[in-house]
Order: structure tokens, then C-alpha cells, then sequence
């Protein structure tokens, strides 16, 4: 089978950026139902972060990263999704997506409209249908229900807030610093709070007293609790990310004491896991980008072979909106 060689970042222990390493490694031609894909742009995601510091467990030596967008170069057999020069994206559950070219399943792919560019493509993908699945699945947010969007600047932040505001939602927005408060309030967000007061009790002063309808969580355990406390009764607090570590174990009577409430915590790919699921919220995604409902705000863009330097901005919050990794 003919080989060609691709650059790829590796790391071959988990811990600090410094671990992840620029490689080559050999591609060889696609499967059946794969593709061939030379990627032309990486989604950077704070999931990658989780992989590489060991905050969550993947087989050594592993290569980062959920999402990219590229041009499809060979098809393997059996594939009728998707033809040689499409333009594609995709999300993955499994890793690898930091690498020049890679093989990728032909039915996880998404074709990527032409007034969606690639870049756009790879930063909104996975940012985009984790929040199509936050605010159209996991919960439907209806007009006038008060959302406290929390990171609010950052990747899949600063969708939501643009989202839920199309959708008619106030939107209660939680970032961590003056410069990023620009950024939601350029977004569309009502209001804009910053970590380092008494957001919890602002939120309620916002909504009447009575609080907000969704907490949407990305931080995890330095805000966890305080996110219930601005909750109303019966409201829901979706905790999707872990940017400060794992949320603290609780008790369901911590959720009875506070109005009843309810809690989840989502995962993208239950809610994608069949090929029509994923193509309809990528078609509404794709949609709104091409509408230009959704902007999609890349802040920063590195070499990949750069990725060490951009996992430490990432983590450090020297970021705004989206990165993308350029192969």
C-alpha cells in the first residue's frame, strides 16, 4: 500500500504544554469507509488540554485534537458520503485531529458550505454543535429565559451568547476580565459580569431575585456551586467543562435545598452519534454562520507544529474567542 509521510504533534507522557512534540508519521491510502483528508485548519479546544495534562486518560503516545477542517484527497471503498475535493469538516470522539493529513471515517464528515471558510470551518465545529446541542437539546431555550453563559468570551462561549440570543433569551454573561467584557457585550450579551464579584448575587438582582432558568458551566470546580446558587426553582445547571478542574462530588439534596433543580452533564458525541443527528445540527450551525447570525470569533492563530505555545496561552486565558492551528 502506498505511504506518504505527514507532519503530526505527538506526546509521548502526559503533563505540562512542553510535552507535546512535532513528528512525522506515515499515512497510508484510506480504507474502506474512509477518507484521506489534508487538513487545512485545527480547532484548538480545552479538551485537548484534558487529554494532554492526563486530566483525561488516552492510549500513549497520543496526538490531540476533535476537530478540522480539510480538503478530501483519496476515498476508500464504500464511501458515497463525500468525493475527492470536497471541502470537509468534521468532529471527532477520538483524538488526532493535530496532523497535516490523516485518515478519517468517511460518515463522520460534514461538507462545509461555500460561504463558510475553512478556518471558520475547524474553529466552529465542535465549538458550534456543542452549542447547538447545549441550547436546541439539552435544553430548548425558549424566548425571554434567562441564561447565565459562563466564559463567555471564549470558544464556545461566545457562540452561545450570539445563539441564544437569536433564539430571544437574555443572556447573563460571565467572563474574566474588562477586555473580555468588550468582547460579550460586543456579542450581544445584556449583561456582562465579571468573575470577581458577586455574581451570583447580580444574576439575581437581574432576574428579579427569582435567578437564572440554565447555568451553562465550562469552569467546573471554581464556580460549580455558586452556578446552583443563581439558579431559580426548578432551574437547570448544565456543567459541559472542567477549564478550572473537575466539579466537587455533591449530593442530590444540594439540588432539593436549592428549589429543586435539575443537573446534567453532556456529552457531545451522545447526542451525534448516528450520521443524521450530526449532519442536521451541522446544517443549522453552517446555517447561522452563513446567515451571519453567528460570527465566529478567531482571536489567534498558530502554527501547529506551535501547538506547546498555544495550549499555554489557552490555559493561561491569554485567548479570546477561538484558535485555529494551521498544518
Amino acid at each position: 500500500m502506498p505511504v506518504m509521510s505527514t507532519g503530526i504533534i505527538r506526546f509521548h507522557q502526559t503533563g505540562a504544554p512542553e510535552v507535546l512534540q512535532w513528528d512525522s508519521v506515515e499515512v497510508g491510502e484510506p480504507g474502506r469507509d474512509q477518507v484521506r483528508l489534508r487538513q487545512t485548519a485545527v480547532g484548538l479546544n480545552f479538551i485537548d488540554v484534558y487529554e494532554r495534562s492526563g486530566l483525561y486518560q488516552v492510549p500513549l503516545p497520543g496526538t490531540p485534537g476533535k476537530e478540522a477542517a480539510g480538503v478530501v484527497e483519496a476515498i476508500g471503498p464504500g464511501v458515497k458520503q463525500v468525493q475527492v475535493g470536497d471541502r470537509v469538516a468534521y468532529s471527532l470522539q477520538g483524538s488526532g485531529a493535530y496532523a497535516a493529513t490523516r485518515l478519517v471515517p468517511a460518515e463522520r464528515l460534514v461538507k462545509i458550505p461555500d460561504a463558510v471558510d475553512d478556518r471558520t470551518a475547524a474553529a466552529a465545529t465542535l465549538k458550534g454543535l456543542t452549542a447547538q446541542m447545549l441550547l436546541r437539546q439539552v435544553y430548548r431555550v425558549r424566548k425571554g429565559d434567562a441564561l447565565l453563559v459562563h466564559a463567555a468570551a471564549g470558544g464556545v462561549g461566545s457562540i452561545l451568547v450570539q445563539w441564544a440570543r437569536h433564539l430571544g433569551a437574555v443572556v447573563i454573561a460571565l467572563v474574566g476580565s474588562p477586555a473580555k467584557a468588550e468582547v460579550a457585550r460586543s456579542l450581544g450579551a445584556q449583561h456582562v459580569l465579571l468573575t470577581d464579584d458577586d455574581w451570583v448575587a447580580q444574576a439575581k438582582a437581574i432576574t428579579g431575585g427569582r435567578g437564572v432558568t440554565v447555568a451553562y458551566d465550562s469552569v467546573g470546580k471554581d464556580t460549580f456551586m455558586r452556578s446552583l446558587d443563581a439558579l431559580r426553582p426548578r432551574g437547570m445547571m448544565v456543567t459541559y467543562g472542567n477549564a478550572s478542574g473537575p466539579p466537587p462530588a455533591i449530593s442530590p439534596l444540594e439540588l432539593s435545598k436549592r428549589g429543586s433543580l435539575y443537573m446534567t452533564r453532556p456529552t457531545l458525541f451522545n447526542f451525534i452519534s448516528t450520521r443524521q443527528p450530526l449532519v442536521r445540527a451541522a446544517q443549522e450551525l453552517f446555517d447561522l454562520i452563513a446567515r451571519g447570525v453567528i460570527k465566529i470569533q478567531i482571536g489567534q492563530t498558530y502554527e501547529l507544529r506551535d501547538a506547546a505555545k498555544a495550549h499555554t496561552d489557552l490555559e493561561a486565558r491569554r485567548t479570546t474567542g477561538s484558535t485555529v492551528l494551521l498544518p
